[in-house]
C-alpha cells in the first residue's frame, strides 16, 4: 500500500504526541532502569547555531540590547557567567542564563546540556544581529576548502577586514607569540571585537570552553591544536552607545587585566610577544613566588611536563646575577662563573634554557670584602638596597643571593679556596661536577658574555668543562639528571 505525503505526516503528529503523552504520565518523579530518569529532549546535533554572549562586565553592559537583538532572528541565546548578573538584568523573553559556577545546594552546571546546536556564536557585548549572517559564518566554516579551518570569524563595529595575525604557541618555553601572516590569508587570531563561530563539539573539547578573555583563550587553544581561522568579509554593527563612566573604565581595565593574567596562567603561558616587539609577562616579580616549587634529583618538575625554565624566571635570574657580579666586583670579590652556568655562556652567551639557577664560585679570603657576604657569613638574612636577599644557605657552607624575600630564584656563591695548586672547598653535594680543579685555570680570570652582561671566567673554558662534565660537554647537551629525564624525551 502507498503511504501519502499527508498519511505520513499524519502518523508523525500521532507518534510525537503519544511520546509527550508517555513522558508527562511518566512524571519528573519516574525513574527508568538504572534509577536514571528518561529523556525527552531533543537528540544532540539540532542544525542551527547558538548564541553565547560571555564576554559583559556586570556593571556596565549591553547584554539586554545585544540578547534581545540575536533573539530577534530567533535563534537561541545563552548570557554565561559564573552567577546571575547584579545588578539584575531584566532578560528578554526566551534568553536564558547559564550559570557556570557550581552551587553546593544545586545539581552540577554542563554547558553541554545547554548547546543543542551543531555550532554556537562567540558574541561580544554590544554586537547587533544581521538576518543571515551567522549562517553565512557556518557555510564558510563547513564549505569545501575549508582546509584545516575550525572557526569562523567576522568583525564587530566596522566594515572593513578584521586584521589577521600569525599566532605561535610554544609550550615548551610558555610563550605565545603574535605576527604578521606568513602568507596571504593565514590566520591565527584577529585583532577587535568579533564574532567567533565554531563547531559546538570544538568548543566543548578544548579544556577552557569559556575562558575570559574569549577571544584570547579561544585564538591561543585553537594554534595549540593546529586550528585555522576563516574570516568572513562582512560585520556586525555595534550600536552608539552612551560613554562608559571613568569609574567603570577603570574597574573593566582592572578585570580584564586580573583575567588575562589567570587565563595566562591556566594555558601555561608566561610571555606575549606582540607584533611590535612589544612583550606582557605572566611570571616572577620581586613581590611573588617564584614559578615552580623545590627541586629534586637536580629535576625540575617543568622538566617532567616537558617545558624549560618559565622565560619570566630566565629574565629574573638574569637581573640578579648582573646585580651579584656588579656587586663582587665593586667590592673586590674575585669570582667566575662556574658549573652549568659557564656551560651555558659556552654555548649560547646565557643561561641553559632549563636551568634553574645561576652558580658562582668565589675565592673563601675574599669574603669579607663584600659587606652583604660579610652579613650572610654571620648567620644574618640582609636584604641589600634593591631588594635582593643575601644569606647563607642551610645546606653548606655557600651562599645564595636571591631574587627578592618572596621570590627565591638565586644565585649560588661557592667558596674555594686553594690548597697546594688545587682549588677546593669545604662543601661538596654529590653532583658529578662537582670537583677541585688547579688554581691555573683562574690565573688570570678572562671577561666571558653571559646573561647579558660580561662576566669573569675561567681562562680556558673548554678544558674547565670537561674536567667538569667529561669530553663534548659543549657540543652535547644534557638535561642536569639523565637518569630522571633525558633531552630529546620530551
Amino acid at each position: 500500500m502507498r503511504v501519502t505525503l499527508c498519511q505520513a505526516t499524519l502518523g508523525g503528529a500521532i507518534v510525537l504526541n503519544l511520546l509527550l503523552l508517555f513522558c508527562v504520565w511518566r512524571g519528573p518523579g519516574w525513574r527508568g532502569a538504572g534509577g536514571s530518569p528518561p529523556s525527552c529532549r531533543l537528540p544532540r546535533g539540532v542544525p542551527g547555531v547558538t548564541v553565547l554572549l560571555r564576554d559583559f562586565e556586570d556593571f556596565e553592559n549591553d547584554l539586554v540590547g545585544t540578547a534581545r537583538s540575536f533573539a530577534s532572528l530567533p535563534v537561541p541565546v545563552l548570557v554565561a557567567a559564573e552567577e546571575a548578573p547584579y545588578p539584575p538584568v531584566p532578560l528578554p523573553p526566551g534568553v536564558r542564563l547559564l550559570p557556570l559556577r557550581p552551587v553546593a545546594h544545586r545539581p552540577p552546571v554542563h554547558p553541554e546540556s545547554h548547546l543543542r546546536t551543531l555550532h554556537v556564536a562567540l558574541v561580544p557585548d554590544g554586537t547587533r544581529a544581521v538576518p543571515g549572517l551567522l549562517e553565512r559564518m557556518r557555510d564558510a566554516l563547513e564549505e569545501e576548502g575549508a582546509g584545516h579551518a575550525r572557526l569562523a570569524v567576522a568583525p564587530v563595529g566596522t566594515g572593513l577586514p578584521p586584521r589577521c595575525l600569525e599566532l605561535r604557541v610554544e609550550p615548551r618555553s610558555w610563550t605565545a607569540r603574535y605576527g604578521p601572516p606568513g602568507e596571504p590569508g593565514a590566520c591565527g587570531a584577529v585583532e577587535g571585537p568579533a564574532v567567533l563561530l565554531l563547531r559546538t563539539r570544538d568548543l566543548l573539547a578544548l579544556p577552557f570552553p569559556l575562558a575570559r578573555p574569549v577571544p584570547a583563550a579561544i585564538f591561543i587553544q585553537a594554534a595549540l591544536r593546529g586550528w585555522g581561522l576563516r574570516v568572513v568579509p562582512a560585520a556586525f554593527p555595534a550600536p552608539h552607545l552612551p560613554p562608559v563612566s571613568p569609574h567603570g573604565r577603570w574597574k573593566a581595565e582592572k578585570l580584564g587585566e586580573n583575567r588575562r593574567r589567570q587565563l595566562m596562567r591556566d594555558l601555561g603561558v608566561k610571555r606575549e610577544v606582540l607584533e611590535d616587539g612589544g612583550e606582557r609577562w605572566y611570571g616572577c616579580s620581586k613581590e611573588t613566588a617564584r614559578c615552580f616549587g623545590t627541586v629534586h634529583t637536580r629535576t625540575p618538575q617543568y622538566l617532567l611536563a616537558g617545558r624549560w625554565t618559565p622565560p619570566c624566571c630566565l629574565r629574573a635570574l638574569r637581573e640578579t646575577a648582573r646585580h651579584v657580579a656588579g656587586a663582587l666586583e665593586a667590592a673586590g670579590v674575585r669570582y667566575w662563573l662556574e658549573g652549568g652556568s659557564l656551560l651555558g655562556a659556552a654555548r649560547s652567551g646565557d643561561i641553559i634554557p632549563w636551568d634553574y639557577d645561576v652558580d658562582l664560585g668565589i675565592y673563601r679570603e675574599d669574603v669579607g670584602k663584600c659587606r652583604w657576604l660579610a652579613a650572610a657569613a654571620a648567620g644574618e638574612a640582609v636584604e641589600d638596597t634593591e631588594g635582593f636577599l643575601w644569606e647563607k644557605a642551610t645546606e653548606g657552607d655557600f651562599y645564595r643571593v636571591h631574587y627578592s624575600r618572596s621570590n627565591r630564584l638565586h644565585v649560588d656563591l661557592w667558596p674555594f679556596y686553594p690548597r697546594g695548586g688545587v682549588m677546593t672547598k669545604d662543601t661538596w653535594l654529590g653532583h658529578p661536577q662537582d670537583v677541585e680543579f688547579p688554581e691555573s685555570f683562574l690565573l688570570p680570570r678572562v671577561p666571558m658574555a653571559f646573561a647579558g652582561f660580561t662576566a669573569m671566567a675561567p681562562n680556558n673554558a673548554r678544558a674547565f668543562l670537561e674536567l667538569k662534565f667529561g669530553p663534548g660537554a659543549i657540543e652535547n647537551p644534557e638535561y642536569p639528571n639523565p637518569d630522571i629525564k633525558r633531552l630529546g624525551q620530551d
